[in-house]
């Protein structure tokens, strides 16, 4: 960048970028150093009740949440300090997104070949329980569940939480309300780091609600954990107006951030009704499981598409309100806002992962049924809450990409993208196409690596003795090899695509091109990725209701019809949806950070004409 450009701040971006991307990685190795204790505790928890594991479990994702908020803020908060300059700051975003891309895609490559290399085999073809110790891929099968749902989400959110604050802040000091430009105002520039402050204290004091009773059923076990996330949701509104009203600022910016707040609580309540099996979507998707496994794939694809409506209401009238309130930072309000509570969002997803390895600890132990009968209730709650935070961090994706492009757009001293401009039609269109190519690395990367694993599972199976019958032990670590080597390879594409599409697009059809193609990319993500994100999460919660008895419950032709409905689920919700909301933001803030070189290079298409 500093030999095309006079831009001084250069180095400075570059040190922003390493911290960036440090601190996105240590908050996901600490999230997965709290799991791999967490599990085995609350498979002992367990052994004395449902509560205790549901404190131990949640207590472990509460750790996790206050470690990447607590991370993310200071990196942000210490960089604005030092340098007082957004245009700096926003590499500490982009080297954030960075390590998510490759922490998701990686990760969830990782874990979804060994669940759907463990799942055919073990599961369809040998009829072995779930999480049976005779079976060579549930190690890597309980191994991914850390590396993808604990370690890879923690990274996820992480950048989502610092873009968002980025986001508001780069409004800030570029100065936008809708059209009327104004003076760097310096309230609008610390107001995402206090409200991101709040939201912290607001989780903290959210999590100490979170409690059930020893009989509780799925409902009320959800139920506690809602009202955590509801209590923080009201906490931090009153301290958003406290802040506001005692520092004089507008009460608009209030208003922005409490419309972030609804649309989360929305996004979350929509995704919930749509993937947990205590309503008609999900059960419905098991029902269609008597006629066969290609009947659960079009239930699941049709409640998939189904789901993306509440989602894109929630997101554009928040978009519509925030944006008459103040403008594109009344946008990044709304997604700090959404976003602030983060802490107990987190704690409510990371805490899945560490249920569902708690009951596979339990089955390889042989510890008594009703243990494992308790930490099914917990995972099966972990896969609905896990849903509802994808589609959570997917919203907030769109608020925030939307508040970069605005950043971008003044950076790149653009006055309005014309939608009729052929360059810019061509950069909608790119941008659309973006997603699906993207989803089609991961779908296909996972597939080969599960491939993989399914021969060698096979293999074993076939070549060593006794391992059936449960005299010998299988060789575990085969499959992790083959899954860690086929989540290292396969992830390289996908995460230069991210970089390359941006810079390319900028440096051949020119700056308007993207902002066109930034758009086209968030209106095709947000939707594919909800879709994805849904139809995996109502696949799997399906399978767990068969699995309660329904329709002929384990060992049944419609328990294996929706063991396959689930398969093709979950690269859908743990790896391609989710890792599109990491494609959006980071093509958002890798075209801010470069702005400056787009300007001073002639687009290659000009030359060429």
């Amino acid at each position: 960048i500093d030999w095309w450009t006079e831009d001084r701040t250069v180095p400075e971006t570059a040190i922003a970028y390493l911290a960036g991307a440090i601190c996105s990685a240590t908050a996901g190795f600490i999230g997965m150093s709290v799991a791999v204790r967490a599990n085995v505790r609350t498979a002992a928890a367990a052994m004395h009740g449902l509560n205790p594991a549901l404190r131990i479990a949640f207590s472990s994702g509460a750790v996790m949440g206050a470690t990447v908020v607590g991370i993310g803020l200071l990196g942000v908060t210490i960089l604005y300090v030092i340098f007082q300059d957004a245009s700096v700051v926003a590499g500490f975003g982009m080297g954030a997104s960075s390590i998510a891309l490759f922490a998701r895609v990686g990760g969830g490559i990782f874990t979804k070949a060994a669940d759907v290399g463990s799942d055919l085999v073990g599961k369809v073809e040998a009829g072995i329980p779930e999480d049976d110790p005779r079976n060579p891929g549930v190690i890597a099968d309980n191994v991914g569940d850390n590396v993808g749902d604990v370690a890879g989400m923690g990274a996820d959110l992480f950048e989502s939480y610092v873009s968002s604050i980025i986001a508001a802040m780069a409004l800030a000091f570029a100065g936008t309300a809708g059209a009327a430009a104004l003076a760097w105002d310096a309230d609008k520039a610390v107001l995402p780091l206090m409200l991101a402050g709040a939201g912290i204290v607001a989780a903290i004091l959210g999590t100490f609600v979170v409690r059930s009773g020893e009989q509780a059923d799925f409902g009320q076990l959800l139920w506690a954990l809602r009202r955590g996330i509801f209590a923080a949701a009201i906490l931090l509104g009153v301290f958003a107006l406290v802040i506001i009203l005692s520092l004089d600022m507008e009460i608009e910016w209030f208003w922005a951030i409490v419309t972030g707040l609804v649309a989360g609580i929305i996004i979350g309540l929509s995704t919930e009704y749509y993937t947990s099996y205590e309503y008609k979507p999900t059960q419905n998707v098991a029902e269609t499981s008597q006629t066969g496994a290609a009947t659960v794939m079009i239930s699941g694809i049709a409640t998939g598409m189904v789901s993306t409506v509440i989602p894109l209401f929630a997101v554009g009238l928040t978009i519509i309100i925030a944006f008459e309130l103040a403008g594109f930072y009344g946008v990044a309000l709304a997604g700090v806002g959404l976003l602030s509570t983060l802490g107990i969002t987190l704690a409510t997803d990371a805490y899945g992962p560490v249920a569902d390895n708690a009951g596979g600890i339990a089955e390889q132990a042989q510890l008594d049924p009703q243990v494992r009968e308790r930490t099914d209730a917990l995972d099966a709650l972990g896969n609905t809450t896990a849903a509802t935070g994808k589609g959570f961090a997917i919203g907030s994706a769109a608020l925030t990409s939307l508040a970069l492009l605005a950043a971008f757009t003044i950076a790149a001293d653009i006055d309005a993208v014309d939608l009729l401009d052929h360059k810019v039609i061509v950069g909608v269109l790119f941008g659309a196409m973006l997603p699906f190519l993207f989803s089609a690395f991961t779908m296909k990367a996972v597939g080969r690596a599960a491939m993989s694993i399914v021969n060698e599972v096979r293999r074993q199976f076939r070549e060593i003795p006794g391992l059936m019958e449960g005299n010998t032990e299988p060789d575990y670590t085969e499959c992790v090899d083959i899954a860690t080597k086929g989540a290292l390879k396969e992830m390289i594409v996908p995460g230069l695509m991210a970089v390359a599409a941006p810079l390319a697009t900028g440096f051949i059809l020119g700056v308007e091109a993207l902002g066109g193609m930034l758009i086209g990319s968030v209106g095709a993500g947000f939707m594919l990725a909800i879709m994805m994100a849904t139809a995996g999460g109502a696949w799997d919660n399906a399978k767990k209701y068969v699995e309660l008895g329904h329709y002929g419950g384990k060992g049944s032709d419609a328990h294996k019809a929706a063991v396959e409905g689930d398969v093709v689920g979950d690269p859908f919700k743990d790896t391609s949806g989710p890792s599109l909301n990491i494609l959006l933001k980071l093509m958002a803030i890798v075209s801010l950070v470069f702005a400056p070189v787009f300007l001073e290079v002639t687009p290659l298409i000009e030359k060429i004409t």
